[in-house]
C-alpha cells in the first residue's frame, strides 16, 4: 500500500504534463485563450493588409493596362489616318501642276469661231473639247473639283483669294464682281483658291459726282 502511494506522489498525470511550462509549471487555461485571440487578431490585420495591397497593385496595373490600350488605339487610328490621308492626296502636287495644263487649254477653247475659219481650226477645238472632256474626268476620278464663284457671291476667305477692290454700286461691299481664275481643291482640301475682284463701297467724292450728273 504505501508503495502504491508513493508512486502516485512521484508522478504527475498526463494531463497536467502537457499544460506544463517549462519550468514546471501549468499555464492558466484564461491565459492561453487570450494568447489565441490576439495571435487571430493579429492575422486577420495582417490578411487585411495584404489584401488591401494586393487590390492597390492591381488598381494599379488596371490602370496601367487601360492606359497602353488606349494607347495603342490612339496609334492605329493615328496610322490609318495617315495611310489614307496618303492615299487621297499622293497627286496633290501633279494635280496643282496640271491645273495650269487645263487653265491653257481652256483658254485656247475660249477663242469664238468665226463662220470663215478653215475647217482645221474647227477640227482642233473639237479636239481641245475631248481633251477636256478627258481631263475633266481624270479631276473626276481623283475627287479634284473646281471652285467656281459667280459674280454677287460673298467672299469666302477660305475658298477666294481677293486680287483687287472695285467700287460697285450693283454689288454689295465684300462681295465678288467678277473671277479672274478658278480655284479646285482635293478631297475638300485647298489646291489653288479662286482669285477674284471684290467690291467696296464707293467714296464719298465719288458718290457726289454721280449725283450731280446722273
Amino acid at each position: 500500500m504505501s508503495k502504491q502511494k508513493s508512486k502516485n506522489v512521484g508522478s504527475l498525470p498526463a494531463e497536467l504534463e502537457k499544460e506544463s511550462t517549462p519550468d514546471g509549471r501549468a499555464d492558466n487555461p484564461a491565459t492561453v485563450e487570450v494568447k489565441t485571440k490576439l495571435d487571430i487578431e493579429v492575422d486577420v490585420e495582417l490578411l487585411r493588409s495584404e489584401v488591401e495591397k494586393l487590390r492597390e497593385d492591381m488598381q494599379e496595373h488596371k490602370d496601367k493596362y487601360l492606359r497602353a490600350m488606349a494607347e495603342v488605339e490612339n496609334t492605329r487610328r493615328r496610322a490609318e489616318n495617315d495611310v489614307s490621308s496618303a492615299r487621297k492626296f499622293a497627286v496633290e502636287s501633279f494635280a496643282a501642276e496640271a491645273l495650269s495644263v487645263k487653265d491653257s487649254l481652256e483658254l485656247a477653247r475660249a477663242i469664238e469661231i468665226k463662220s470663215e475659219d478653215s475647217e482645221v481650226v474647227i477640227k482642233m477645238k473639237e479636239g481641245l473639247d475631248l481633251t477636256l472632256k478627258q481631263l475633266d474626268s481624270v479631276f473626276s476620278k481623283f475627287n479634284i473639283k473646281e471652285i467656281a464663284p459667280q459674280p454677287g457671291d460673298k467672299l469666302d476667305p477660305e475658298q477666294h483669294q481677293a486680287m483687287s477692290l472695285q467700287e460697285s454700286t450693283e454689288v454689295p461691299p465684300n462681295h465678288i464682281v467678277n473671277v479672274i481664275q478658278k480655284g479646285y481643291s482635293i478631297h475638300d482640301r485647298l489646291l489653288r483658291p479662286a482669285m477674284v475682284i471684290v467690291a467696296k463701297v464707293k467714296s464719298e467724292e465719288q458718290a457726289e459726282i454721280e449725283a450731280e450728273n446722273p
